[in-house]
């Protein structure tokens, strides 16, 4: 086997083992070291496959710190920061409103089978949680998921600065009613329609799906409903 069908049977096995991932508040991947025997592929091999898996917008590495889930982030962080302070939970919601029902459309023009894959994945993962913490981990990676899937790197960076605002802005409330969400919680059936009109490469429908799904949460938390999300 060539060096670059070495590279490209790695990146198979990476892209199954990310598929797997439990995510967690920082993405971080295990080291390449343990990668390789969790792999079982070479270092080389294993470099060549976290290449193309960077190159896809899949993961990013950091010099000194490691390699994280999905793209580099390339907003600046103290600037985050400052607009969470000043922001309402109203405020995120409406920009949500106005980006993310458009980045569904465009997704559902661009998305690859990987795309489709990680967005079913992460649906799955989130009915599943048996924790509030794990759902949202879970929840934040299907938005994500949809933001990759438009392969619009501008688009990609605006999604992670608002994404980051409305962690910090809403999310990291007390949750109350429960230490999961509900098996009827609303977001369930909605990702399950987002993700079926994406697939069936429906520009209206998905955008329609996710500002039912933002309208949804908009109302909960207006109620006053911990469990908006």
């Amino acid at each position: 086997m060539s060096v670059r069908d070495e590279g490209r049977a790695a990146f198979t096995q990476l892209q199954a083992f990310l598929a797997q991932l439990e995510p967690n508040d920082h993405g971080r991947l295990p080291a390449e070291r343990e990668l390789c025997e969790i792999l079982g592929v070479s270092r080389g091999a294993l470099r060549k496959a976290l290449a193309i898996a960077e190159s896809e917008g899949r993961i990013w590495r950091h010099v000194g710190k490691g390699t994280f889930l999905g793209s580099k982030p390339v907003h600046d962080l103290s600037e985050v920061s400052a607009v969470a302070n000043y922001a309402s939970p109203a405020e995120v919601l409406r920009a949500r409103a106005m980006l993310e029902p458009s980045l569904c459309r465009e997704a559902a023009i661009n998305a690859s089978a990987a795309d489709l894959v990680e967005l079913r994945l992460s649906a799955k993962r989130g009915r599943e949680a048996d924790t509030w913490r794990r759902y949202e981990n879970w929840d934040n990676r299907f938005h994500r998921a949809i933001a990759n899937a438009t392969q619009n790197k501008v688009l990609i960076m605006i999604f992670d600065s608002l994404n980051n605002v409305r962690r910090t802005v809403a999310w990291g409330r007390r949750r109350d009613g429960g230490a999961a969400p509900a098996p009827n919680h609303h977001s369930f059936i909605e990702h399950d329609e987002i993700i079926r009109a994406i697939a069936d490469r429906d520009g209206d429908a998905a955008e329609a799906a996710m500002r039912k799904h933002i309208d949804s949460v908009t109302r909960k938390m207006m109620e006053g409903n911990r469990e908006a999300n």
